[in-house]
């Protein structure tokens, strides 16, 4: 059972429940004092020690009543097979071949397996795909069109090479059992086609999930297809969880840094060089300040709501961000994004501010005004949006500004660059006074830009 409970801990990560080890060892704990008897009680214990959300609670109860859902061999038509041949058989002379298919005890000259489905031990048969699932590494399935291989891996393992040569045997000698025989074969083979495709939908699923993450982070935002929009924003929330996860905690070495031996020794020289006291050097670290300006214009209203997200996930990782969306004029967003969930955030935000006719000039001027204070030299100012700017007056003089008071300029573009300086493009332009300029038209370009930002404060 103690193997069967980890490969449900690996069936749980593939449907999207983090399973850390300290909680895997909690699980096993629970388990060990609630027993494996009662599946009821063991589901609650599972989703007690594991879940951490409502919707994590949802998923691994699905994945519990998959996983411990055992097909069992479908014996009905071999049963219907068993009474027909006994019928045969009452009607025919010989009586041991009436014994034989009248469901008496299989011959001793046969198999394991043979003797297994001859008596029609549902509970036996189900044990013994159960092992030899096992042993086949069911787990490691991964694709569809390995069902084949596996099915025959399970069959191997259970003894059909054993169980054709009994077939070969039997078929001239007692051509009833060996029929018999062969429906239950058939029987125990749609059982393990019915166990692989559990398998499947268990363990295959995280590598699928992993496969179309992968196609959806390389693919431009502005062209994604709106039934995969829900996907693309779940990506993005699992990058602002790794961000929120790799940098909102520094480790506790960061904290008190690197050990001075020099430092070290001298402070012990008293007690002879043991050293009771230590000494750290520690490289001082500006706290982080961050200024976000995001473009929620009609322009790239495909995109905004991906930067939202991610300016989202900025608030949780760093102390000190202010946050402003803008169109035709600037607002500032950040207690919308610090007091509501994301969803509702964007709601609001693109409800007052979204939607507009781009003028980054009108926008700039609402920032000098109004916010140019909030800058320092401590400061990183981020500015994502296209900066096209509808030919209308650009002021690249403010951004001059902004960069010159504070520490840097990155700007993240969500057009091919093949694009900047085309049109109404202003982007030639404004990269003049940034200290960096990025394409960000994927997830994955635009994780690693936050990525970048966010780790230059550890």
């Amino acid at each position: 059972m103690r193997e069967n409970i980890h490969r449900f801990f690996r069936a749980a990560r593939g449907a999207g429940v983090h399973v850390s080890p300290a909680e895997s060892i909690d699980a096993m704990r629970a388990v060990a004092q609630v027993g494996v008897s009662d599946r009821t009680i063991l589901r609650d214990a599972l989703l007690l020690t594991l879940a951490k959300s409502q919707d994590e609670k949802l998923a691994l109860g699905d994945c519990f009543d998959l996983f411990f859902s055992q097909p069992e061999p479908r014996q009905e038509q071999s049963e219907a097979d068993s009474n027909d041949v006994s019928e045969d058989a009452d009607q025919s002379p010989s009586s041991g071949e009436a014994s034989d298919a009248s469901g008496g005890s299989p011959p001793a000259e046969l198999g394991p397996l043979a003797r297994m489905l001859l008596s029609q031990d549902r509970n036996a048969i189900t044990a013994a795909i159960a092992s030899a699932s096992g042993a086949a590494s069911l787990s490691d399935i991964r694709y569809s069109t390995q069902r084949g291989i596996f099915s025959s891996r399970i069959l191997d393992a259970m003894g059909l090479q054993r169980l054709r040569d009994d077939l070969d045997e039997l078929t001239p000698t007692n051509p009833a059992l060996a029929e018999r025989l062969r429906a239950a074969l058939d029987a125990l083979r749609e059982a393990v086609r019915d166990t692989v495709a559990q398998g499947l939908a268990l363990y295959a699923r995280e590598e699928a999930e992993n496969l179309r993450n992968e196609i959806l982070r390389n693919a431009p935002l502005a062209r994604i297809e709106r039934r995969h929009v829900a996907e693309m924003r779940a990506l993005i929330r699992q990058i602002a969880r790794r961000l929120r996860e790799r940098y909102s905690k520094p480790r506790k070495r960061q904290r008190r840094g690197h050990l001075d031996v020099r430092r070290t020794l001298r402070r012990n020289a008293a007690w002879g060089g043991i050293p009771f006291l230590t000494a750290w050097k520690r490289k001082h670290r500006d706290r982080p300040k961050i200024v976000a300006l995001c473009d929620v214009s009609g322009s790239v209203a495909q995109v905004s709501d991906f930067f939202l997200l991610l300016i989202h996930s900025l608030h949780e990782v760093v102390d000190d961000v202010h946050s402003f969306a803008f169109s035709s004029h600037l607002i500032e967003v950040s207690d919308i994004l610090e007091s509501k969930p994301p969803e509702e955030a964007m709601a609001e935000i693109m409800s007052k501010v979204g939607f507009g006719s781009s003028d980054y000039g009108s926008s700039l001027v609402d920032f000098e005004k109004e916010f140019m204070s909030a800058l320092t030299p401590q400061t990183t100012v981020i500015v994502l949006g296209d900066a096209r700017s509808n030919n209308l007056d650009p002021r690249a003089d403010i951004l001059r500004r902004i960069s010159e008071r504070s520490k840097r300029l990155v700007w993240l573009n969500p057009e091919g660059r093949l694009a900047w300086g085309f049109g109404d493009s202003e982007m030639p332009r404004y990269a003049t006074f940034c200290s960096v300029v990025r394409q960000c038209a994927t997830a994955q370009q635009l994780e690693r830009a936050v990525s970048d930002i966010v780790a230059t404060y550890q």
